[in-house]
């Protein structure tokens, strides 16, 4: 009986040592990481305006086609969107008031956060879909800059986003892509382009939209990276059997602004129809002209 103890223990103590070592190595894997210090070219445009036509261009990229108000909340004085054994991911209040980003952060920090996801100490932000933003134009951007200026204040202390254990094992097994810099490439400010129902424009519009990000580079849509129970982003090429190929500019414009698809089915909102419903008559003609334009692929080939 007491060599079966013995070995109990024995056993236990191996296991608690095995666990310990593990624990160890996911936290240093999962801290190098986190800790890294990205060196950023950060490049502020030329113009950052302060008129209100230039204003009024920012509100729109931020409410209508960046979606920022979707994680931000919709005064972008912030709100938590995870809490959990995961971890804490809070979107921070980006205005002037106590507890926001915006009595503090020069013009730089805004660019190095919209279009390469770092913090002020060159580490990176979680769960900014910069991978995106990063196709935003220089006049685009400088806009989107003058908006956030200029928020009214809010005064909302937000938690900073942190990683709890199983975040932490998740990253350390490859399992977790939400580190913001390390699948941002790194691109210069793509052209000025010219507002118009064409396909260029619309092309421009789904890169920084976000949706490549979703639905693929080539619109075949497939599983989505993001939280639980999130359905699979559609086929938007004009595949017959799986595309919109059947869908009218109607059709197009009332999912995209309505959530509502020609057989009546309800989008989920982590597409952001909520939001994109305020896109401008040429924005969405623009994207039609895009989505049309596409080979037309089978569903999930990306």
């Amino acid at each position: 009986m007491r060599t079966v103890v013995r070995w109990t223990l024995r056993i236990g103590v191996v296991l608690l040592v095995l666990a310990a070592g593990l624990a160890g190595a996911v936290y240093a894997l999962s801290a190098r990481r986190l800790n890294r210090v990205y060196a950023i070219d950060v490049v502020v445009p030329r113009a950052i305006p302060a008129d209100a036509a230039g204003i009024e261009r920012g509100r729109h990229i931020a409410t209508a086609l960046a979606s920022c108000q979707m994680c931000h909340g919709a005064d972008l004085g912030g709100q938590t969107l995870v809490e959990g054994p995961i971890g804490t991911i809070a979107a921070p209040n980006l205005t002037r008031g106590a507890g926001g980003l915006g009595a503090a952060f020069a013009d730089a920090d805004w660019v190095r956060g919209i279009r390469h996801g770092v913090h002020r100490d060159g580490t990176t932000m979680l769960a900014m879909p910069t991978e995106a933003f990063v196709y935003m134009n220089e006049g685009d951007v400088g806009a989107l800059v003058a908006y956030l200026k200029q928020l009214p204040a809010v005064d909302r202390a937000m938690p900073p986003s942190r990683l709890g254990v199983l975040g932490r094992a998740l990253l350390a097994a490859g399992k977790f892509s939400i580190l913001v810099a390390e699948k941002t490439p790194r691109l210069a400010y793509p052209d000025a382009i010219t507002p118009a129902s064409t396909v260029d424009y619309g092309r421009y519009l789904a890169n920084f939209t976000g949706c490549h990000g979703c639905h693929g580079f080539g619109l075949s849509g497939g599983a989505v990276a993001g939280p639980p129970g999130i359905p699979p982003a559609s086929n938007l090429t004009p595949d017959p059997a799986t595309g919109i190929a059947r869908w009218t500019e109607a059709d197009f414009e009332r999912a995209l602004r309505h959530g509502v698809t020609p057989d009546g089915r309800q989008l989920d909102t982590f597409m952001p129809w909520p939001y994109f419903s305020g896109m401008t008559n040429t924005e969405v003609a623009a994207l039609w002209s895009y989505v049309r334009s596409v080979p037309a692929k089978p569903f999930g080939n990306k």
